[in-house]
Protein backbone atom coordinates (compact mmCIF):
# COMPACT_ATOMS: atom_id res chain seq x y z
CA UNK A 1 0.00 0.00 0.00
CA UNK A 2 2.99 2.29 0.53
CA UNK A 3 3.90 2.84 -3.13
CA UNK A 4 2.02 2.94 -6.41
CA UNK A 5 0.81 -0.16 -8.22
CA UNK A 6 0.81 -0.72 -11.96
CA UNK A 7 -2.49 -1.40 -13.72
CA UNK A 8 -3.20 -2.13 -17.36
CA UNK A 9 -6.20 -1.34 -19.54
CA UNK A 10 -6.78 -1.43 -23.30
CA UNK A 11 -4.71 1.72 -23.79
CA UNK A 12 -1.64 0.61 -21.85
CA UNK A 13 -0.22 0.59 -18.32
CA UNK A 14 -0.12 3.31 -15.68
CA UNK A 15 0.87 3.73 -12.06
CA UNK A 16 -2.08 4.08 -9.66
CA UNK A 17 -1.81 5.16 -6.00
CA UNK A 18 -1.41 1.99 -3.95
CA UNK A 19 -3.97 3.00 -1.32
CA UNK A 20 -6.71 3.78 -3.84
CA UNK A 21 -9.55 1.38 -4.51
CA UNK A 22 -10.14 3.07 -7.85
CA UNK A 23 -7.97 2.04 -10.77
CA UNK A 24 -6.46 2.97 -14.10
CA UNK A 25 -9.61 4.06 -15.93
CA UNK A 26 -10.57 6.32 -13.04
CA UNK A 27 -7.05 7.74 -13.15
CA UNK A 28 -7.45 8.57 -16.82
CA UNK A 29 -10.82 10.23 -16.15
CA UNK A 30 -9.30 12.39 -13.41
CA UNK A 31 -6.58 13.53 -15.79
CA UNK A 32 -8.91 14.07 -18.73
CA UNK A 33 -11.69 15.94 -16.92
CA UNK A 34 -10.30 18.25 -14.21
CA UNK A 35 -13.32 20.52 -14.59
CA UNK A 36 -15.17 21.50 -11.45
CA UNK A 37 -14.00 19.53 -8.44
CA UNK A 38 -17.62 18.40 -8.05
CA UNK A 39 -18.16 14.68 -7.60
CA UNK A 40 -21.15 12.34 -7.61
CA UNK A 41 -23.95 12.77 -5.08
CA UNK A 42 -24.31 10.29 -2.24
CA UNK A 43 -27.64 9.23 -3.73
CA UNK A 44 -26.02 8.25 -7.04
CA UNK A 45 -23.23 6.35 -5.27
CA UNK A 46 -25.72 4.49 -3.11
CA UNK A 47 -28.03 3.76 -6.03
CA UNK A 48 -25.18 2.45 -8.16
CA UNK A 49 -24.13 0.19 -5.29
CA UNK A 50 -27.64 -1.23 -5.16
CA UNK A 51 -27.64 -1.69 -8.97
CA UNK A 52 -24.36 -3.59 -8.83
CA UNK A 53 -25.46 -5.69 -5.86
CA UNK A 54 -28.70 -6.59 -7.64
CA UNK A 55 -26.76 -7.55 -10.76
CA UNK A 56 -24.26 -9.66 -8.83
CA UNK A 57 -27.06 -11.53 -7.06
CA UNK A 58 -28.96 -12.06 -10.33
CA UNK A 59 -25.82 -13.39 -11.99
CA UNK A 60 -25.07 -15.68 -9.06
CA UNK A 61 -28.58 -17.08 -9.17
CA UNK A 62 -28.65 -17.54 -12.94
CA UNK A 63 -25.10 -18.78 -13.46
CA UNK A 64 -23.58 -15.62 -14.83
CA UNK A 65 -21.02 -15.48 -12.00
CA UNK A 66 -19.37 -18.15 -9.89
CA UNK A 67 -19.65 -17.93 -6.12
CA UNK A 68 -15.90 -17.46 -5.62
CA UNK A 69 -16.04 -14.14 -7.41
CA UNK A 70 -19.67 -13.22 -6.82
CA UNK A 71 -19.76 -13.44 -3.04
CA UNK A 72 -16.88 -11.00 -2.39
CA UNK A 73 -18.32 -8.68 -5.03
CA UNK A 74 -21.69 -8.75 -3.27
CA UNK A 75 -20.01 -7.94 0.04
CA UNK A 76 -18.11 -5.06 -1.56
CA UNK A 77 -21.34 -3.67 -3.03
CA UNK A 78 -23.06 -3.89 0.37
CA UNK A 79 -20.20 -1.90 1.88
CA UNK A 80 -20.41 0.64 -0.91
CA UNK A 81 -24.14 1.04 -0.31
CA UNK A 82 -23.38 1.71 3.36
CA UNK A 83 -21.13 4.63 2.38
CA UNK A 84 -17.80 3.00 3.16
CA UNK A 85 -16.14 4.06 -0.10
CA UNK A 86 -17.71 7.47 -0.77
CA UNK A 87 -14.28 9.14 -0.82
CA UNK A 88 -13.16 6.78 -3.60
CA UNK A 89 -15.55 8.29 -6.16
CA UNK A 90 -13.29 10.97 -7.54
CA UNK A 91 -14.49 11.45 -11.13
CA UNK A 92 -15.71 14.97 -11.91
CA UNK A 93 -19.43 15.28 -12.65
CA UNK A 94 -18.44 16.78 -16.03
CA UNK A 95 -16.89 13.76 -17.70
CA UNK A 96 -16.99 11.45 -20.71
CA UNK A 97 -20.40 11.01 -22.29
CA UNK A 98 -22.95 8.55 -20.89
CA UNK A 99 -21.16 8.31 -17.53
CA UNK A 100 -18.63 5.66 -18.55
CA UNK A 101 -15.95 7.30 -16.40
CA UNK A 102 -18.05 7.18 -13.24
CA UNK A 103 -19.31 3.67 -14.07
CA UNK A 104 -15.75 2.38 -14.32
CA UNK A 105 -14.91 4.19 -11.09
CA UNK A 106 -17.67 2.08 -9.51
CA UNK A 107 -16.49 -1.15 -11.16
CA UNK A 108 -12.87 -0.60 -10.12
CA UNK A 109 -13.71 0.20 -6.51
CA UNK A 110 -15.85 -2.93 -6.23
CA UNK A 111 -13.25 -5.08 -7.94
CA UNK A 112 -10.37 -3.94 -5.76
CA UNK A 113 -12.36 -4.30 -2.55
CA UNK A 114 -13.45 -7.80 -3.62
CA UNK A 115 -9.81 -8.67 -4.39
CA UNK A 116 -8.89 -7.46 -0.92
CA UNK A 117 -11.57 -9.72 0.58
CA UNK A 118 -10.11 -12.63 -1.44
CA UNK A 119 -6.65 -11.85 -0.11
CA UNK A 120 -5.41 -10.77 -3.51
CA UNK A 121 -3.54 -7.56 -4.38
CA UNK A 122 -5.45 -4.60 -5.76
CA UNK A 123 -5.19 -4.37 -9.51
CA UNK A 124 -5.06 -8.16 -9.99
CA UNK A 125 -7.64 -7.99 -12.76
CA UNK A 126 -6.65 -11.41 -14.10
CA UNK A 127 -8.31 -12.86 -11.01
CA UNK A 128 -11.27 -10.50 -10.93
CA UNK A 129 -12.05 -8.02 -13.69
CA UNK A 130 -14.01 -4.76 -13.49
CA UNK A 131 -15.22 -5.36 -17.06
CA UNK A 132 -15.70 -9.11 -17.29
CA UNK A 133 -17.05 -9.91 -13.81
CA UNK A 134 -18.39 -6.84 -12.01
CA UNK A 135 -19.92 -5.69 -15.30
CA UNK A 136 -21.28 -9.09 -16.37
CA UNK A 137 -24.32 -8.58 -18.61
CA UNK A 138 -24.24 -4.82 -18.12
CA UNK A 139 -23.21 -1.59 -19.79
CA UNK A 140 -22.89 2.04 -18.79
CA UNK A 141 -25.83 2.58 -21.13
CA UNK A 142 -28.29 0.69 -18.93
CA UNK A 143 -26.72 0.90 -15.45
CA UNK A 144 -26.09 4.64 -15.37
CA UNK A 145 -29.66 5.71 -16.20
CA UNK A 146 -31.02 2.99 -13.91
CA UNK A 147 -28.83 4.24 -11.06
CA UNK A 148 -29.70 7.87 -11.83
CA UNK A 149 -33.43 7.12 -11.73
CA UNK A 150 -33.16 5.10 -8.52
CA UNK A 151 -31.05 7.88 -6.99
CA UNK A 152 -33.70 10.43 -7.95
CA UNK A 153 -36.41 8.28 -6.39
CA UNK A 154 -34.39 8.05 -3.16
CA UNK A 155 -33.82 11.82 -3.22
CA UNK A 156 -37.53 12.41 -3.87
CA UNK A 157 -38.39 10.61 -0.62
CA UNK A 158 -36.32 13.10 1.32
CA UNK A 159 -37.54 16.09 -0.67
CA UNK A 160 -41.17 15.13 -0.09
CA UNK A 161 -40.54 15.11 3.66
CA UNK A 162 -38.91 18.55 3.53
CA UNK A 163 -41.74 20.07 1.49
CA UNK A 164 -44.24 18.52 3.90
CA UNK A 165 -42.44 20.17 6.82
CA UNK A 166 -42.77 23.58 5.16
CA UNK A 167 -46.42 22.96 4.31
CA UNK A 168 -47.14 22.11 7.95
CA UNK A 169 -45.46 25.31 9.14
CA UNK A 170 -47.39 27.48 6.70
CA UNK A 171 -50.67 25.80 7.57
CA UNK A 172 -50.02 26.07 11.32
CA UNK A 173 -49.30 29.78 11.04
CA UNK A 174 -52.31 30.22 8.77
CA UNK A 175 -54.57 28.61 11.34
CA UNK A 176 -53.12 30.73 14.15
CA UNK A 177 -53.62 33.97 12.21
CA UNK A 178 -56.78 32.76 10.54
CA UNK A 179 -59.20 35.64 11.13
CA UNK A 180 -56.78 38.56 11.17
CA UNK A 181 -58.16 40.80 8.42
CA UNK A 182 -55.92 42.74 6.06
CA UNK A 183 -56.07 44.64 2.81
CA UNK A 184 -55.81 42.41 -0.21
CA UNK A 185 -53.75 43.54 -3.18
CA UNK A 186 -53.96 42.87 -6.88
CA UNK A 187 -51.47 44.44 -9.31
CA UNK A 188 -49.84 45.67 -6.05
CA UNK A 189 -52.81 48.03 -5.65
CA UNK A 190 -55.46 48.00 -2.93
CA UNK A 191 -58.01 45.24 -3.38
CA UNK A 192 -60.74 43.57 -1.38
CA UNK A 193 -59.81 42.31 2.09
CA UNK A 194 -58.51 38.87 2.94
CA UNK A 195 -57.06 37.44 6.12
CA UNK A 196 -53.41 36.89 6.85
CA UNK A 197 -54.29 33.31 7.64
CA UNK A 198 -55.92 32.81 4.25
CA UNK A 199 -52.78 34.03 2.50
CA UNK A 200 -50.56 31.65 4.45
CA UNK A 201 -52.89 28.68 4.05
CA UNK A 202 -53.00 29.35 0.30
CA UNK A 203 -49.21 29.11 0.19
CA UNK A 204 -49.46 25.74 1.93
CA UNK A 205 -52.19 24.67 -0.47
CA UNK A 206 -50.13 25.42 -3.58
CA UNK A 207 -47.23 23.33 -2.29
CA UNK A 208 -49.63 20.53 -1.37
CA UNK A 209 -50.98 20.55 -4.91
CA UNK A 210 -47.46 20.24 -6.29
CA UNK A 211 -46.80 17.28 -3.99
CA UNK A 212 -49.92 15.63 -5.41
CA UNK A 213 -48.17 15.52 -8.81
CA UNK A 214 -45.05 13.78 -7.48
CA UNK A 215 -46.36 10.18 -7.77
CA UNK A 216 -46.62 10.61 -11.54
CA UNK A 217 -42.94 11.54 -11.63
CA UNK A 218 -42.05 8.59 -9.41
CA UNK A 219 -43.92 6.14 -11.66
CA UNK A 220 -41.94 7.37 -14.67
CA UNK A 221 -38.64 7.03 -12.81
CA UNK A 222 -39.50 3.52 -11.58
CA UNK A 223 -39.45 2.03 -15.10
CA UNK A 224 -35.83 1.01 -15.59
CA UNK A 225 -33.61 0.18 -18.59
CA UNK A 226 -31.48 -2.15 -16.43
CA UNK A 227 -30.72 -5.36 -18.32
CA UNK A 228 -30.71 -3.64 -21.69
CA UNK A 229 -26.92 -3.77 -21.77
CA UNK A 230 -25.48 -1.82 -24.71
CA UNK A 231 -28.52 -0.88 -26.83
CA UNK A 232 -31.53 -2.55 -25.19
CA UNK A 233 -31.15 -6.13 -26.43
CA UNK A 234 -29.45 -7.39 -23.28
CA UNK A 235 -26.42 -8.66 -25.17
CA UNK A 236 -23.96 -10.76 -23.07
CA UNK A 237 -26.48 -11.22 -20.26
CA UNK A 238 -27.78 -14.61 -19.18
CA UNK A 239 -31.46 -15.45 -19.82
CA UNK A 240 -33.74 -14.04 -17.15
CA UNK A 241 -31.14 -11.52 -15.97
CA UNK A 242 -33.19 -8.41 -16.77
CA UNK A 243 -36.25 -9.35 -14.72
CA UNK A 244 -34.25 -10.87 -11.87
CA UNK A 245 -31.92 -7.85 -11.52
CA UNK A 246 -34.78 -5.32 -11.50
CA UNK A 247 -36.75 -7.36 -8.98
CA UNK A 248 -33.74 -7.63 -6.68
CA UNK A 249 -33.03 -3.90 -7.02
CA UNK A 250 -36.61 -3.17 -6.00
CA UNK A 251 -36.22 -5.42 -2.97
CA UNK A 252 -32.97 -3.72 -1.95
CA UNK A 253 -34.32 -0.18 -2.26
CA UNK A 254 -37.92 -0.71 -1.21
CA UNK A 255 -38.99 1.03 -4.42
CA UNK A 256 -41.72 -0.23 -6.80
CA UNK A 257 -39.32 -0.70 -9.69
CA UNK A 258 -40.40 -2.35 -12.94
CA UNK A 259 -38.76 -3.67 -16.06
CA UNK A 260 -39.06 -1.34 -19.03
CA UNK A 261 -42.06 -2.00 -21.25
CA UNK A 262 -39.93 -1.11 -24.26
CA UNK A 263 -36.23 -1.60 -23.49
CA UNK A 264 -35.16 0.34 -26.57
CA UNK A 265 -37.22 3.40 -25.56
CA UNK A 266 -35.77 3.48 -22.06
CA UNK A 267 -32.24 3.22 -23.45
CA UNK A 268 -32.78 6.09 -25.86
CA UNK A 269 -34.76 8.57 -23.81
CA UNK A 270 -34.04 10.24 -20.50
CA UNK A 271 -37.40 11.97 -20.27
CA UNK A 272 -38.07 10.66 -16.71
CA UNK A 273 -35.14 12.74 -15.47
CA UNK A 274 -36.50 15.70 -17.41
CA UNK A 275 -39.90 15.09 -15.82
CA UNK A 276 -38.37 15.09 -12.34
CA UNK A 277 -36.44 18.26 -13.12
CA UNK A 278 -39.54 20.01 -14.44
CA UNK A 279 -41.44 19.05 -11.30
CA UNK A 280 -38.73 20.61 -9.15
CA UNK A 281 -38.74 23.71 -11.35
CA UNK A 282 -42.48 24.08 -10.71
CA UNK A 283 -41.85 23.68 -6.98
CA UNK A 284 -39.05 26.25 -7.15
CA UNK A 285 -41.24 28.80 -8.92
CA UNK A 286 -43.87 28.53 -6.19
CA UNK A 287 -41.20 28.87 -3.53
CA UNK A 288 -39.90 32.05 -5.17
CA UNK A 289 -43.41 33.49 -5.20
CA UNK A 290 -43.95 32.66 -1.53
CA UNK A 291 -40.54 33.94 -0.43
CA UNK A 292 -41.01 37.18 -2.33
CA UNK A 293 -44.48 37.72 -0.84
CA UNK A 294 -43.03 37.33 2.64
CA UNK A 295 -40.25 39.75 1.79
CA UNK A 296 -42.78 42.27 0.50
CA UNK A 297 -45.18 41.91 3.43
CA UNK A 298 -42.28 42.41 5.86
CA UNK A 299 -40.72 45.32 3.98
CA UNK A 300 -39.99 48.54 5.85
CA UNK A 301 -40.49 49.03 8.70
CA UNK A 302 -40.90 52.76 8.10
CA UNK A 303 -41.21 52.84 4.32
CA UNK A 304 -42.68 49.48 3.38
CA UNK A 305 -45.70 47.28 4.06
CA UNK A 306 -44.55 46.13 7.50
CA UNK A 307 -47.67 43.99 7.87
CA UNK A 308 -45.68 41.07 9.26
CA UNK A 309 -42.41 40.72 11.11
CA UNK A 310 -40.03 37.89 10.24
CA UNK A 311 -37.57 36.43 12.76
CA UNK A 312 -34.36 38.41 13.12
CA UNK A 313 -31.78 35.72 12.44
CA UNK A 314 -28.71 37.87 11.75
CA UNK A 315 -27.64 41.52 11.35
CA UNK A 316 -28.45 42.75 7.87
CA UNK A 317 -25.90 45.44 7.16
CA UNK A 318 -22.22 46.09 7.66
CA UNK A 319 -22.86 49.85 7.68
CA UNK A 320 -26.45 50.56 8.78
CA UNK A 321 -26.91 49.80 12.49
CA UNK A 322 -29.89 47.68 13.57
CA UNK A 323 -30.88 46.85 9.99
CA UNK A 324 -32.22 43.31 9.72
CA UNK A 325 -33.02 41.70 6.37
CA UNK A 326 -35.34 38.83 5.35
CA UNK A 327 -32.25 36.65 4.96
CA UNK A 328 -33.99 33.28 5.07
CA UNK A 329 -36.34 34.24 2.24
CA UNK A 330 -33.45 35.65 0.24
CA UNK A 331 -31.57 32.37 0.58
CA UNK A 332 -34.63 30.43 -0.53
CA UNK A 333 -34.88 32.62 -3.62
CA UNK A 334 -31.28 31.90 -4.58
CA UNK A 335 -31.77 28.16 -4.12
CA UNK A 336 -34.91 28.23 -6.24
CA UNK A 337 -33.22 30.30 -8.94
CA UNK A 338 -30.51 27.65 -9.13
CA UNK A 339 -33.12 24.92 -9.49
CA UNK A 340 -34.74 26.77 -12.38
CA UNK A 341 -31.36 27.15 -14.07
CA UNK A 342 -30.53 23.50 -13.44
CA UNK A 343 -33.78 22.55 -15.13
CA UNK A 344 -32.69 24.44 -18.25
CA UNK A 345 -29.41 22.50 -18.29
CA UNK A 346 -31.28 19.23 -17.73
CA UNK A 347 -33.70 20.01 -20.55
CA UNK A 348 -30.80 20.55 -22.94
CA UNK A 349 -29.21 17.29 -21.82
CA UNK A 350 -32.45 15.33 -22.18
CA UNK A 351 -33.11 16.57 -25.73
CA UNK A 352 -29.51 15.82 -26.76
CA UNK A 353 -29.98 12.05 -26.98
CA UNK A 354 -29.16 10.51 -30.35
CA UNK A 355 -30.34 7.17 -31.66
CA UNK A 356 -29.81 4.37 -29.10
CA UNK A 357 -28.44 6.39 -26.17
CA UNK A 358 -28.31 9.79 -24.51
CA UNK A 359 -24.66 10.53 -23.76
CA UNK A 360 -25.48 13.64 -21.71
CA UNK A 361 -26.80 11.56 -18.80
CA UNK A 362 -24.12 12.65 -16.30
CA UNK A 363 -25.17 16.29 -16.55
CA UNK A 364 -28.88 15.54 -16.22
CA UNK A 365 -28.27 13.25 -13.24
CA UNK A 366 -26.07 15.79 -11.47
CA UNK A 367 -28.44 18.72 -11.95
CA UNK A 368 -31.52 16.78 -10.83
CA UNK A 369 -29.84 15.32 -7.76
CA UNK A 370 -28.18 18.59 -6.75
CA UNK A 371 -31.48 20.46 -7.04
CA UNK A 372 -33.18 17.85 -4.88
CA UNK A 373 -30.39 18.05 -2.33
CA UNK A 374 -30.38 21.82 -1.85
CA UNK A 375 -34.17 21.97 -1.63
CA UNK A 376 -34.23 19.07 0.82
CA UNK A 377 -31.56 20.63 2.99
CA UNK A 378 -33.04 24.12 3.19
CA UNK A 379 -36.82 23.87 3.25
CA UNK A 380 -36.99 22.63 6.87
CA UNK A 381 -34.51 25.36 7.83
CA UNK A 382 -36.68 27.97 6.12
CA UNK A 383 -39.73 26.64 7.95
CA UNK A 384 -37.93 26.90 11.29
CA UNK A 385 -36.04 30.18 10.85
CA UNK A 386 -38.67 32.11 8.92
CA UNK A 387 -42.22 30.75 8.71
CA UNK A 388 -42.53 29.51 12.28
CA UNK A 389 -41.58 32.95 13.59
CA UNK A 390 -43.93 35.10 11.50
CA UNK A 391 -45.66 37.68 13.69
CA UNK A 392 -48.38 40.08 12.53
CA UNK A 393 -48.12 43.83 12.93
CA UNK A 394 -51.75 44.22 13.97
CA UNK A 395 -51.71 48.03 14.07
CA UNK A 396 -50.44 48.25 10.51
CA UNK A 397 -52.87 45.61 9.23
CA UNK A 398 -55.82 47.42 10.82
CA UNK A 399 -54.82 50.83 9.48
CA UNK A 400 -54.25 49.65 5.93
CA UNK A 401 -57.55 47.80 5.95
CA UNK A 402 -59.45 50.83 7.22
CA UNK A 403 -57.80 53.13 4.66
CA UNK A 404 -58.37 50.89 1.66
CA UNK A 405 -60.71 52.52 -0.86
CA UNK A 406 -61.17 49.11 -2.50
CA UNK A 407 -63.68 48.30 0.22
CA UNK A 408 -66.14 50.53 -1.61
CA UNK A 409 -66.51 47.68 -4.12
CA UNK A 410 -69.28 46.32 -1.88
CA UNK A 411 -71.29 49.46 -2.62
CA UNK A 412 -71.62 48.81 -6.35
CA UNK A 413 -74.69 46.54 -6.12
CA UNK A 414 -76.44 49.38 -4.21
CA UNK A 415 -75.09 52.52 -5.93
CA UNK A 416 -73.65 51.31 -9.24
CA UNK A 417 -70.08 51.16 -10.51
CA UNK A 418 -69.89 54.72 -11.89
CA UNK A 419 -71.39 56.40 -8.82
CA UNK A 420 -68.98 54.56 -6.51
CA UNK A 421 -66.05 55.52 -8.75
CA UNK A 422 -67.19 59.14 -8.56
CA UNK A 423 -67.25 59.04 -4.75
CA UNK A 424 -63.82 57.44 -4.61
CA UNK A 425 -62.25 60.01 -6.90
CA UNK A 426 -63.76 62.80 -4.78
CA UNK A 427 -62.51 61.17 -1.59
CA UNK A 428 -59.00 60.98 -3.03
CA UNK A 429 -59.14 64.58 -4.28
CA UNK A 430 -60.57 66.11 -1.11
CA UNK A 431 -58.95 63.73 1.38
CA UNK A 432 -62.35 63.15 2.98
CA UNK A 433 -63.18 59.63 4.23
CA UNK A 434 -65.42 57.60 1.93
CA UNK A 435 -67.81 56.81 4.75
CA UNK A 436 -68.26 60.54 5.49
CA UNK A 437 -68.86 61.42 1.85
CA UNK A 438 -71.49 58.70 1.44
CA UNK A 439 -73.54 60.21 4.26
CA UNK A 440 -72.86 63.84 3.25
CA UNK A 441 -74.10 63.18 -0.27
CA UNK A 442 -77.20 61.46 1.01
CA UNK A 443 -76.29 58.23 -0.70
CA UNK A 444 -76.45 56.13 2.48
CA UNK A 445 -77.49 56.59 6.08
CA UNK A 446 -74.93 56.12 8.88
CA UNK A 447 -76.53 52.79 9.77
CA UNK A 448 -76.33 51.63 6.17
CA UNK A 449 -72.66 52.65 5.97
CA UNK A 450 -71.96 50.66 9.13
CA UNK A 451 -73.83 47.63 7.80
CA UNK A 452 -71.84 47.68 4.56
CA UNK A 453 -68.42 48.86 5.71
CA UNK A 454 -68.30 48.26 9.45
CA UNK A 455 -66.10 45.73 11.27
CA UNK A 456 -68.67 42.94 11.12
CA UNK A 457 -69.13 43.49 7.41
CA UNK A 458 -65.37 43.47 6.81
CA UNK A 459 -65.02 40.16 8.64
CA UNK A 460 -67.67 38.65 6.44
CA UNK A 461 -65.95 39.99 3.33
CA UNK A 462 -62.83 37.90 4.03
CA UNK A 463 -64.80 34.65 3.81
CA UNK A 464 -65.36 32.83 0.50
CA UNK A 465 -68.86 33.07 -0.89
CA UNK A 466 -70.56 29.63 -0.72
Amino acid sequence: MGGPRVETDSLGSREVPGAAYWGIQTLRARENFPVSGLTASRHLIRAYAFVKLACVRANLELGGLDAERGQPLARAAEEMAAGKFDAEFVVDVFQAGAGTSFHMNVNEVLTNRALEILGKPRGDYATLSPNDHVNRGQSTNDTFPAAAQVATLLAARELRASVTTLVASLRRQGDELGRLGKSGRTHLKDAMPVTLGAELRAYAGSLDRILEALPSVERALAELPLGGSAVGTGVNSVPGFRARAVAELGRLTGLPLVVARDPFETMQSRWPLGFASAWMRTLALELVRIANDLRLLSSGPATGFDEIRLPEIQPGSSIMPAKVNPSAAECLDMIAFHVVGADAATALAVQAGQLEINVMMPLAAYEVLFSAEILTNYLPVFARTCVDGIRPNRERLTRFLADSTALATVLTPRLGYLKVAEVLHEAERTRRPVRELLVAKGLLTPDEVEALLGEAALTKLTEPVP
